[in-house]
């Protein structure tokens, strides 16, 4: 495109661009198109949706499989519970999804958004409705141009005919936009419970409210936003291309092959003609979700779901051409280079990846699903008794975050002499706190130090858990000697 300086446009020509940069939206009619890699689509969406909607009704140890209550505070994860001391491990694994994703963005760019995004595969559901209720692309531009039922000359058929159609496409955008809503509390509320308490008009407020807002949410981006979602509001497609090299696999057009393009008959020597493969039929361009001709470069808005490649590779194969007119390559392969994975970004990504993963894995194999924690009496320093020994009081909480009951021994580590009231063993329940106080008497000629450090060790009786946390006792300034 020609570039015309500022000074050089008329008064007319800059309100008309500055006009179009508010432009109305123009709204994108996909074509359906089939091909192998829409048949990966499909089967990366399936197990994306059915793992949403069925997890929920999994139950594992007698309770939901997969369960954040909130008013508990315990976060159920198949065999695992977690409790908010375990959030270190949600932040680690966050970090972990975030390197995986710059690894697989510099790798095979943006497949993430174009097989397995939540916001795709839902898009694509809502189209797949839409298609359903209102027919093909072509069919559904001729009934957008449908006037409404009521025209001055009376009631219009056609326009009937688009009313019930327009219903019916919403019912089941509203049908399965509630199901989503309604599974998504089911993760917090537990779904059995959900669902019964709806049937029965038993369902507080909050969780109605909260149902209805998801309900709408989904409705709104999935069937009226759609790629506005992809292009305007998701930070992924803006920060991508900093983990765009000249070797990531993105989805482009071989200009050099399709140029120029011009339409022609199948037995035509098109070459003769100065004609490329492509013939300029545009059907990249129908079936694309997000409107863009990858013809014209990378774009940002491409979401990687490679469409426009077997809506491609299908004209080539009935053409008679070879097909990868448009195809996931790299820049330096469309320049006559060779691809390479020995790249310093993608070797350190992947590198940070691994030992991340790792350690996470270690730590969750070695986690005890117990936490103790100890707080000293504020009320005094410490006690001097009538047989003169020093008592220094401490809370003790215990958290018993397993899915049993155990019974704990505990014992002081570092204080000699000391003993312990009471001195015997507690019984806490299945994600029971237990909070314990504990008066702590030592002789004061067993002191080194007025600040002494020592710790509790906390353990269950049959083994399995066991934790230590340390703690000060103050005695006298002058550790007192007796005879």
């Amino acid at each position: 495109m020609q570039k015309i300086p500022v000074q050089q446009l008329s008064a007319e020509d800059i309100d008309s661009r500055v006009y179009n940069l508010y432009e109305k939206r123009e709204k994108i009619f996909t074509r359906s198109i089939e091909g192998f890699f829409q048949r990966i689509r499909l089967y990366t969406g399936w197990p994306l949706l059915l793992g949403y909607f069925l997890l929920p009704w999994l139950n594992l140890d007698g309770r939901q499989a997969v369960l954040f209550d909130l008013p508990a505070r315990k976060f159920y994860v198949l065999w695992m519970t977690f409790w908010p001391q375990d959030f270190v491990l949600l932040g680690w694994l966050l970090a972990i999804a975030a390197f995986g994703l710059f690894f697989v963005t510099t790798l095979w760019g943006r497949v993430w958004c174009g097989y397995t995004c939540p916001q795709t595969v839902w898009t694509a559901v809502f189209m797949w409705a839409e298609q359903m209720a209102e027919g093909e692309r072509n069919q559904r531009i001729k009934l957008d141009k449908v006037p409404s039922v009521l025209t001055p000359k009376g009631w219009n058929k056609a326009g009937i005919n688009k009313t019930w159609r327009r219903l019916f496409k919403h019912g089941m955008w509203l049908g399965f936009a509630a199901l989503t809503g309604i599974t998504f509390i089911g993760y917090f509320y537990g779904i059995r419970e959900l669902v019964s308490d709806a049937l029965l008009w038993q369902l507080p407020l909050v969780a109605v409210a909260w149902t209805v807002f998801f309900t709408l949410a989904t409705y709104i981006n999935a069937g009226w936003m759609r790629e506005q979602v992809c292009i305007y509001m998701c930070p992924y497609a803006r920060f991508q291309s900093v983990m765009f090299d000249r070797d990531t696999l993105v989805i482009s057009y071989d200009a050099a092959r399709g140029e120029q393009r011009g339409a022609r008959k199948r037995s035509t020597d098109y070459k003769a003609q100065g004609l490329g493969d492509c013939i300029d039929c545009t059907l990249c361009v129908q079936v694309c979700p997000t409107g863009i001709d990858i013809r014209n470069g990378l774009q940002y808005q491409c979401i990687g779901c490679a469409a426009c490649v077997d809506a491609c590779d299908d004209i080539m194969q009935k053409m008679g051409y070879a097909s990868g007119l448009i195809s996931y390559t790299t820049e330096n392969k469309l320049a006559g280079g060779s691809w390479t994975w020995k790249r310093p970004k993608l070797v350190a990504y992947g590198v940070v990846m691994l030992v991340m993963s790792l350690l996470f894995a270690l730590v969750l194999w070695n986690r005890v699903p117990m936490s103790i924690e100890v707080m000293r009496d504020r009320g005094a320093l410490f006690q001097e008794l009538s047989d003169g020994r020093i008592e220094n009081i401490f809370r003790l909480r215990i958290i018993n975050m397993d899915n049993q009951a155990h019974e704990f021994d505990i014992a002081i580590n570092g204080l000699e002499g000391a003993s312990m009231v009471p001195d015997q063993a507690v019984l806490v329940s299945s994600g029971e706190i237990h909070d314990l106080l504990l008066r702590v008497q030592v002789d004061p000629a067993q002191l080194s130090h007025f600040n002494q450090g020592f710790s509790f060790s906390v353990s269950s009786r049959d083994g399995a858990l066991n934790d230590e946390t340390e703690s000060r006792f103050i005695g006298p300034s002058t550790p007192v000697s007796r005879p």
